[in-house]
């Protein structure tokens, strides 16, 4: 039930103000509605924001992922190193080229790529690494390096997530994939971005992004096979406008994030799994908001009470090599137990910049109510 003074609670909400609405309307009166000044604006910015040479927009985070795996030479046959414990279009971007995902289990308290599983898993028919920076958090990137192997990051949900040494996530110099859907720390709707210190990946991506279009865009000039996975003006300019108030955004996610360690701190010592703290000098890029229910606990039936009450959550998130299409493939419950703990236990409460400390606090009480009975 709300109570009084309190409405619907969605799980996210994207901030659009007068600037993502100027923006957009400057793109529609000059009727460049793609491949124009907004995207070239929006791909130099981020890649300036994380310190790389190059930016490279997509019509989403799965195509650029898409296509900085095949920029990695990743085709039929070969093996990629990734995470279970992730949306599922950074393993279907490993199908995309007939290649196969090589699912490892992930570190129970990060939720990263288990570096040392990863190590282990790594045989002469492995072509990539596909480290996932889940819920914001940064994975071991440089643990993974010392592999030699091509890395391709899933950064969908790490829009500003730094690394222990000050690197911005995506600031390492291969190919970093962004995302900005509606509950992204950017949002422009639909949209990502691959972020690299490579050229010669910038230009195979700007390339293959716009049906194969040779270098020169000569209009009728395809040199090499290709696919329409171009980001729109009108999303470049949400882009724009959206990175010129992330640092506040940012803040306002992490300000949120504090608020609910608050008001669940006494949950947290019954049981209830918590974000893991920033380590060292890491830190999170403030995506969603997943906590874990305790032991013994129906997370499902807490998920169906809360929505009763008007508070949107969401399983987050459920194992890929347990979907249906993924068993076809081989893979079966125990595999990754980590993973599957994870996945069984995990619901992303509302989580969004605008969200207010009572908002915070009821959705804290209402939790605490359905765990505890009062």
């Amino acid at each position: 039930m709300n109570t009084p003074g309190t409405d619907f609670i969605p799980a996210a909400k994207p901030v659009i103000g007068d600037e993502e609405k100027r923006l957009v309307l400057e793109v529609l009166e000059s009727g460049q509605l793609s491949l124009g000044q907004k995207t070239l604006a929006f791909e130099q910015g981020m890649a300036d924001r994380v310190g790389v040479a190059y930016g490279r927009a997509t019509s989403s985070g799965t195509a650029g992922l898409h296509l900085a795996l095949r920029a990695a030479g990743v085709r039929e046959g070969d093996q990629v190193i990734t995470s279970p414990m992730s949306f599922i279009a950074s393993a279907n971007s490993v199908l995309f080229e007939r290649a196969v995902p090589r699912f490892v289990d992930v570190d129970p308290v990060t939720f990263n790529l288990d570096v040392d599983a990863a190590a282990d898993a790594i045989t002469p028919k492995t072509k990539a690494l596909l480290p996932v920076h889940i819920f914001g958090y940064p994975a071991d990137t440089p643990a993974l390096e010392r592999h030699g192997l091509p890395i391709v990051e899933d950064a969908c949900e790490a829009v500003g997530a730094i690394h222990a040494d000050g690197t911005p996530v995506g600031g390492r110099g291969h190919s970093a994939v962004f995302a900005f859907y509606a509950n992204k720390q950017i949002a422009t709707g639909e949209g990502g971005m691959v972020v690299t210190s490579e050229q010669r990946v910038a230009d195979l991506i700007a390339s293959e992004r716009n049906q194969g279009r040779a270098a020169d865009m000569g209009w009728l000039d395809h040199d090499r096979l290709g696919f329409n996975y171009r980001m729109s003006e009108l999303q470049a300019a949400l882009g724009v406008a959206q990175l010129g108030r992330l640092d506040q955004m940012l803040a306002d996610r992490a300000q949120v994030a504090a608020w609910y360690r608050a008001a669940l701190a006494d949950l947290a010592d019954r049981g209830l799994g918590l974000p893991c703290a920033d380590r060292g000098q890491e830190r999170r890029g403030w995506f969603v908001f997943v906590v874990q229910v305790p032991d013994g606990t129906d997370r499902d039936d807490t998920i169906r009470a809360l929505t009763a009450d008007g508070i949107q959550c969401r399983p987050y998130l459920p194992p890929i090599h347990l979907f249906s299409f993924y068993r076809d493939l081989g893979y079966r419950e125990g595999m990754f137990p980590v993973t599957e703990r994870i996945g069984a236990s995990s619901l992303a409460l509302p989580f969004f910049p605008q969200m207010t400390q009572g908002q915070v606090e009821h959705v804290a009480a209402r939790l605490r109510h359905h765990l505890l009975g009062h």
